[in-house]
């Protein structure tokens, strides 16, 4: 079963995330964020050196846990268009207001990700 499902919305793409615990809830919201933006291809890509893992730590307030939620995906979006091609989480705590993460990445690459939305902003919905 996955953890996360697309539904078609008014406003272009919802999503219904699911996960057993917060940081289970948080991770599976940053996979379905990056399989909206890119796809992986499954091609080799000879590089004649491994590209570094792009590591970013950070801190997000919310008000309550959906603006939490919210400000966290946000933050995603606004480290992918910083050049990440993928995205993973490191749960360093996540309560009702506040979420510490490791945001780990690796560097966008035209040959071995292709872009297949853009994600203009995140936004509540009812």
């Amino acid at each position: 079963m996955s953890n996360y499902k697309f539904f078609d919305h008014t406003a272009d793409i919802g999503v219904e995330i699911s996960g057993r615990t917060k940081k289970e809830l948080f991770a599976n919201a940053s996979n379905a964020m990056f399989d909206i933006l890119i796809e992986t291809m499954t091609i080799k890509v000879h590089q004649p050196k491994r590209h570094k893992k792009r590591q970013r730590t950070v801190t997000v307030d919310g008000k309550d846990p959906e603006d939490l939620m919210i400000n966290f995906l946000r933050e995603l979006l606004y480290w992918f268009n910083g050049k990440v091609g993928s995205s993973a989480m490191q749960d360093n705590g996540v309560g009702n207001k506040r979420l510490k993460a490791k945001l780990m990445g690796e560097p966008y690459n035209k040959k071995k990700h292709r872009l297949k939305t853009e994600i203009k902003a995140v936004t509540y919905s009812a």
